[in-house]
């Protein structure tokens, strides 16, 4: 079963944030400079919260928020803005 989980992290060390932010290309959508939207299963994100976590010392922190399906739903958003369950592209 997929998860819908929202990552955002608060790292200073530009090597560090880059690694993080390759990381969570992988398995999901930036939203906002630090912040991705992920859709992905229980087994992938346990494997990405171990891969996570060595780049956070005291100073530093990743959030991971699982959200319900009815959550998603109150998501507001002001702007311009794509959430990870609107397509990038359409096939026509």
């Amino acid at each position: 079963m997929l998860k819908n989980v929202i990552i955002s992290y608060d790292i200073s060390d530009d090597t560090k944030r880059s690694k993080v932010s390759s990381l969570l290309e992988d398995h999901g959508q930036r939203v906002q400079y630090s912040v991705f939207e992920c859709r992905i299963d229980k087994r992938t994100l346990d494997r990405l919260l171990i891969k996570l976590r060595p780049f956070t010392d005291e100073s530093e922190s990743i959030r991971v928020y699982q959200m319900c399906g009815s959550c998603l739903k109150k998501i507001i958003v002001i702007g311009k803005a794509r959430s990870a369950d609107q397509p990038e592209f359409f096939l026509v």
